[in-house]
């Protein structure tokens, strides 16, 4: 090697340093990396290529001196070609002429107007003692010119890499962490400020809240699946509020309430004159959204003859207004929810398979509400005391109407208990709801209903408007309860009566429970010691 060139690698070798040092993610550093070998050292078309432990092949992952057609045809199979070789051997290849080489197979079709002679150098990335890629690159040069110094320099920098790549890891590992964990914490502050949050301690909703927490930070499309009434739109709300796009607009729509003849205009936008009335251009839902989330609910009901352009626009990110020609490109995260069983409607040619696929990549299914009769009660405390700050009432229910309440089977889930709690506020001339009055707002055709209704009637004195001392024992009763179901742990026992951690500590204290607590909490952790 000509004694200057070691001056150049030594330099090129700081410049490299420097490049990893400053980039601020990966594919900066390697750009930055193989721009110093190619423009410094005269090795043309280096390439970086990793291993793809989900595809289980190698593809071009940077390069230099490639165009991006010539990049996307870099793909190899673990054991294919020279690439291949170095990966599995980890071991560097050295080739004096590519044209008399069968191993290589120039895959990027990048060197077929070369005239002069090519040799090849590529080296293995090693990590933790195994081959996670390979470096490679092209040198133009004479016979009088041998390779050691350059695969030695090589292997130096596919150290460098190796260490980066996995510095790399960890960082965005640690990020998924932290979004994990800043997600959680915003979704608790919401809590505690009133904000949106879901009302429920039952262990079915406690997965749903995991779930959301855990693909609200990401660009993950969301099918949501549930009964009508169950909370779904609420739910994508509080995914679009954790995530990224909070600041940008969330925009809802309704598909089985918009006629099918206006749904595409309304969703893609039109054109002057694209039909008959379009007086003036419009854009669309989706264009309103772009830079936030848009949410189709009823997604069952989207018409066979639109789903292949919504497709589209899930694949693409690309779409055409009516009456134009011109492709928009938008950026928009897409939620979705039905009542409706998605794989049936496809068995019956009424859903495409591929747009299914494609909207099924994160479903949450929400549960009814009489599948977690154990949410009621502080669903009832919730809508109580949210319809008593609205209207300016405090109300209570006798222990029937409770019971009656508790038995019911909720048809219409979580929204009918809130317009039930709403119109009993507004009806009621009494501060206390008892049983007799609320019989005619419960649908009495409901499985369950009608028994809790009758075997409840047959008790008048627990019927009757309590005394001042027999509401209290009630809320006692109600406040005990909710500590026994929460393992005597007063937050979680605050959440599920719809109560803030201070009024629940004045409950506490107001009952004289704090001795009551105390042993609770003693007699669990005897418990779990036996």
């Amino acid at each position: 090697m000509y004694p200057s060139l070691h001056g150049l690698k030594l330099s090129a070798l700081l410049a490299i340093c420097q490049a990893i040092e400053q980039a601020l993610d990966l594919e900066s550093a390697l750009d930055g990396v193989l721009s110093i070998l190619s423009e410094n050292l005269s090795m043309q078309r280096a390439t970086v290529t990793l291993y793809d432990p989900e595809t289980g092949q190698l593809s071009i992952n940077a390069s230099y001196g490639l165009t991006l057609e010539e990049k996307q045809r870099g793909v190899y199979r673990h054991d294919e070609g020279v690439t291949g070789r170095i990966f599995q051997t980890g071991r560097p290849y050295y080739v004096p002429d590519i044209s008399k080489e069968p191993l290589f197979l120039d895959k990027t079709g990048s060197r077929k107007i070369q005239r002069c002679r090519i040799s090849f150098i590529g080296v293995p990335i090693i990590l933790h003692g195994e081959s996670i890629g390979v470096l490679n690159v092209d040198r133009i040069f004479g016979d009088d010119v041998g390779p050691e110094e350059d695969i030695d320099f090589l292997k130096i920098v596919a150290t460098l890499i190796g260490q980066f790549i996995s510095l790399n890891e960890k960082i965005m590992e640690r990020e998924a962490v932290l979004k994990r964990e800043n997600t959680s914490l915003k979704y608790q502050i919401s809590k505690k400020s009133k904000g949106l949050f879901i009302v429920g301690q039952s262990s079915a909703m406690v997965e749903v809240q995991r779930q959301l927490e855990k693909v609200a930070p990401t660009k993950a499309t969301v099918l949501l699946l549930g009964e009508s009434g169950v909370g779904k739109t609420l739910i994508a709300r509080i995914i679009h509020e954790l995530s990224p796009r909070a600041g940008h607009p969330f925009i809802k729509v309704n598909c089985a309430s918009i006629p099918e003849n206006l749904l595409e205009s309304e969703l893609f936008g039109y054109e002057k004159g694209a039909f008959t009335g379009a007086n003036s251009t419009r854009q669309g839902r989706f264009e309103e959204a772009d830079g936030g989330t848009i949410f189709l609910d009823e997604i069952g009901e989207f018409p066979m003859n639109l789903q292949s352009k919504l497709l589209r626009v899930l694949q693409e990110k690309e779409f055409e207004r009516l009456g134009s020609n011109r492709t928009r490109n938008i950026d928009v995260r897409i939620l979705a929810a039905t009542n409706r069983d998605l794989g049936e409607l496809v068995e019956r040619s009424e859903f495409r398979l591929d747009l299914y696929y494609r909207l099924n990549i994160f479903p949450i299914t929400v549960p009814a509400l009489r599948d977690r009769k154990e949410d009621i009660t502080g669903l009832l405390n919730h809508f109580l005391q949210k319809m008593s700050e609205d209207y300016g009432r405090q109300m209570f229910f006798t222990p029937a109407a409770l019971d009656a309440l508790l038995l019911y089977d909720w048809p219409g889930n979580v929204r009918e208990m809130q317009n039930l709690i709403e119109r009993l506020v507004i009806m009621s001339d009494s501060e206390y709801i008892t049983l007799e009055f609320l019989k005619s707002y419960l649908a009495p055709s409901q499985n369950g209903s009608s028994a809790a209704v009758a075997a409840d009637s047959s008790s008048p004195s627990r019927d009757a408007p309590p005394h001042c001392s027999s509401l209290k024992e009630v809320e006692r009763n109600e406040v005990v309860a909710a500590l026994e179901r929460s393992g005597w742990i007063q937050y979680k026992a605050a959440e599920s009566l719809g109560l803030s951690a201070r009024q629940m500590g004045y409950r506490v204290k107001r009952y004289g429970l704090e001795s009551m607590i105390a042993e609770g909490r003693a007699r669990l952790r005897r418990m779990k010691r036996d």
